[in-house]
């Protein structure tokens, strides 16, 4: 496997994400050799974390689909040409808390627009102005676990707010996680799935086994 300095984590909610990376960025540190930095999505930079906070609030009426993909299109631009692409330029490891497969999952699955038309919008929000080329993840890790056990978690255990996506219905998360089960089975040699639904010690050896062997 190719040595991937851009790593993205996904998952449904519930999954761990945010836990495994602040658990394994000592280890990745230390692998690598070299700076990692951590980001997220929706967010990464100001402007995006606007556009963060606006779409995780309740909205009434709600936000339309079309219009949730486009702010968040938007918000990834402003993310790969104020965060990533400057990070990698400069010879740092990147890792992130969701990338472009999240829309695919959630707006593309979840909200039934469908992959290809949220993948065709996308094209254009991760484009190396320089290069032309798609800015994308060497590696994706993708955290999965049955979508009753993750809402279980975030409505019980999760400290911080309950957003506007936690409350979608179940059906809505289930076609979020057929989704990225679709993505995964579609790029193997990106996407390496971990069961979610194993104690933490044993996620994170999982997490850990994975990044050896992307930079073995």
């Amino acid at each position: 496997m190719k040595k991937a300095n851009f790593i993205t984590f996904e998952g449904p909610e519930g999954a761990g994400k945010t836990t495994a990376i602040q658990a394994v960025l000592p280890f990745l540190e230390e692998l690598t050799s070299k700076v990692v930095v951590t980001t997220r999505e929706p967010g990464g930079n100001p402007l995006a974390e606007a556009v963060r906070d606006l779409l995780k609030e309740q909205q009434e009426p709600a936000i339309d689909a079309r219009t949730e993909v486009l702010l968040l299109a938007a918000s990834r631009r402003e993310h790969v040409v104020q965060t990533i692409l400057p990070a990698l330029n400069n010879g740092v490891v990147v890792v992130s808390d969701r990338y472009l497969d999240s829309s695919l999952a959630y707006q593309g699955g979840g909200r039934g627009l469908g992959m290809q038309a949220v993948q065709a919008i996308n094209d254009y929000a991760i484009e190396n102005p320089e290069t032309g080329q798609a800015v994308e993840p060497g590696l994706t890790i993708y955290m999965d676990l049955p979508v009753e056990i993750g809402l279980e978690r975030v409505f019980k255990h999760r400290t911080g707010k309950i957003d506007r996506m936690d409350r979608e219905n179940l059906d809505f998360h289930r076609r979020v996680r057929e989704s990225y089960l679709e993505l995964a089975a579609q790029n193997p040699e990106r996407i390496k799935t971990v069961n979610a639904n194993q104690p933490a010690d044993k996620v994170l050896e999982d997490v850990k086994t994975i990044l050896l062997e992307n930079w073995r």
